[in-house]
């Protein structure tokens, strides 16, 4: 008995020692961070308040990096676990619900409301996602974690760390509301800081970019994304192609229909 008390007190002192340590390392990148995001236009308070609690990495954060549904699961078999009868009975609810807005977008940008609904839906189950505080991240914090500890993404992270800064700075989102996936995917439409830079549209008018709380913002926004990529009005958005056996290596592709034939 005294033996297994020893070695449990052991265990606590190890595991504590590495936190610290693990801490300790991820202050010091922070650090070291900072004055490449200073070059990029951050200044040092807004540093500050993005920063004040973070103490640690966001350990539940690489684990999710280990396992996305999108890339580890062919495009159909992932539509087909995510559109069912209760997701189309929403559609309908949310489509009565804000047909003034979408038919005021649609006219704006051109795009189809019934894609933004889809978009919408999976996503975020149409915002139902954002209720869930236990699959939300502080999204600063998220990214820094994949900056200091995953080399895959860290490029990608560290871009990513300073558009997120950058959207605190101009005043769109407070601290407390700049929430999203383990990504930094935010809003209804799960948009990565680059792309809400780029695209976030504050089509309520109430001076801000509000992908988190306003859906006429969060929808404008994806439909401003579309057309500036090339969306054509009236026009389906792709084809599913069925590949035969012998070309089977080509299944999950996204081809032009020129490339196709």
């Amino acid at each position: 008995m005294i033996r297994s008390c020893i070695y449990f007190f052991v265990m606590i002192a190890v595991y504590a020692t590495s936190v610290h340590a693990e801490a300790a390392t991820f202050s010091q990148w922070l650090d070291t961070f900072y004055p490449y995001a200073a070059k990029q236009g951050i200044r040092e308070d807004t540093w500050q308040r993005a920063f004040a609690l973070v103490t640690t990495p966001d350990a539940d954060v690489l684990k999710k990096a280990a396992y996305q549904p999108e890339f580890t699961t062919q495009i159909w078999d992932y539509l087909d676990g995510r559109i069912n009868r209760k997701s189309i009975a929403s559609g309908h609810v949310m489509a009565a619900m804000y047909r003034k807005t979408l038919d005021t977008i649609e006219q704006r940008f051109g795009v189809d409301s019934s894609i933004l609904l889809a978009i919408w839906s999976m996503e975020t189950n149409y915002g139902a996602a954002l209720l869930r505080e236990s699959r939300l991240h502080y999204v600063p914090r998220a990214l820094a974690t994949l900056a200091y500890g995953d080399k895959r993404r860290r490029k990608f992270a560290r871009k990513q760390l300073v558009a997120a800064l950058k959207i605190l700075q101009a005043g769109d989102v407070d601290v407390k509301n700049l929430t999203g996936s383990w990504a930094g995917a935010m809003g209804h439409t799960q948009f990565i800081p680059t792309s809400y830079l780029a695209y976030g549209v504050d089509m309520d008018g109430d001076g801000r970019r509000d992908i988190w709380h306003s859906v006429p913002d969060a929808l404008a926004t994806a439909a401003n994304l579309l057309k500036k990529n090339g969306w054509r009005t009236g026009k389906p958005w792709g084809f599913e192609v069925r590949v035969p056996k012998s070309r089977a290596s080509l299944q999950g592709q996204t081809k032009t229909i020129a490339q196709w034939k």
